[in-house]
């Protein structure tokens, strides 16, 4: 498994999604969070094709952290089930991942 996940949800809302990004990096489950939006979505939701409009949040995540940030987002997100899927960092500069490793999570007393 790859020490690093890019972590994706969406919200209806600007507002929701700032205020979920808000709530996952300032509780250190990720190290950032980028909101991309609107975008257009297609899908099926109990049993009927739809469209609609969301805003994406990724997130940058130690992927030990997974599980916290996971029951967060389901704790916190306005829908009853939101997507919540992960993706492995396979690569990164130097600098970038040590930021991760670093920000997300438990802050040091060292």
């Amino acid at each position: 498994m790859a020490d690093f996940l890019q972590v994706s949800t969406a919200t209806e809302t600007r507002e929701q999604a700032v205020e979920l990004a808000r709530s996952v990096v300032t509780g250190r489950l990720a190290a950032g969070a980028q909101i991309v939006g609107p975008v257009v979505s297609a899908f099926w939701h109990e049993g009927e094709f739809g469209t609609g409009e969301e805003w994406q949040l990724l997130f940058k995540s130690r992927a030990d952290g997974y599980a916290a940030l996971e029951a967060h987002l389901l704790k916190h997100h306005p829908w009853k089930n939101p997507e919540v899927s992960a993706v492995p960092l396979v690569t990164g500069s130097d600098a970038y991942l040590r930021w991760i490793a670093t920000t997300a999570g438990p802050v040091s007393d060292e």
